[in-house]
């Protein structure tokens, strides 16, 4: 892993796939890569990613709207935009709570 113990970089996935899988670096590399790009073709074509056992993710379309400036309280337009939302399985939110992962039924389709 990184030096900071509190993120994982895309390069150390790959160095995991290296070390586990024993593909070259620059195989695990290309591996990796293909599995972030298909992932980001796919939201970015609006459809929904769900990796069982970890969660899914959508893409939400927001609608333009009025906000206000927090420092000067004035109204501005709020663009409409598209915005990508992850909701963890019951198996992750299991682990991350160290519970018994036996116990937890995985979601159908949330």
């Amino acid at each position: 892993m990184s030096d900071d113990k509190s993120t994982v970089t895309k390069a150390d996935i790959v160095e995991s796939v290296y070390q586990k899988i024993g593909f070259s670096k620059k195989e695990a590399s290309e591996l990796v890569e293909m599995v972030f790009n298909q992932l980001k073709n796919t939201l970015c074509d609006g459809e929904k990613v769900k990796i069982s056992g970890f969660g899914n993710f959508v893409v939400r379309e927001k609608k333009e709207r009025v906000g206000r400036n927090p420092q000067t309280g004035e109204q501005i337009k709020i663009s409409a935009r598209r915005v990508l939302t992850f909701r963890p399985s019951q198996v992750l939110k299991a682990i991350l709570n160290g519970e018994d992962v036996s116990l937890v039924k995985e979601d159908d389709d949330d």
